[in-house]
């Protein structure tokens, strides 16, 4: 395998990391969290309700339109983009 294609997979490979860790708090820190988030309050409901039910959810679609805009720019930056 050449150095470009090493160096757009080790690039790949990191976004892939940081884009799972993101992927695991929303899913799994925030919920783990809600009945102590809910002694705080937003708009008179619980703020626990907020992050668990809308804000992942929220967290979830801005990471997508992320990942993918992450995803274009290293596949530019190594010569493997769409753009012909």
């Amino acid at each position: 395998m050449s150095s470009n294609h090493e160096a757009h997979w080790k690039d790949t490979s990191r976004l892939t990391v940081i884009t799972l860790l993101l992927w695991f708090f929303f899913s799994i820190v925030v919920h783990a969290f809600g009945s102590s988030l809910n002694s705080i309050s937003f708009l008179g409901f619980p703020l626990g309700y907020y992050m668990a039910g809308q804000g992942s959810l929220l967290a979830f679609v801005i990471m997508i339109f992320w990942t993918s805009s992450r995803q274009e720019k290293i596949d530019e930056k190594h010569g493997f983009d769409e753009k012909d």
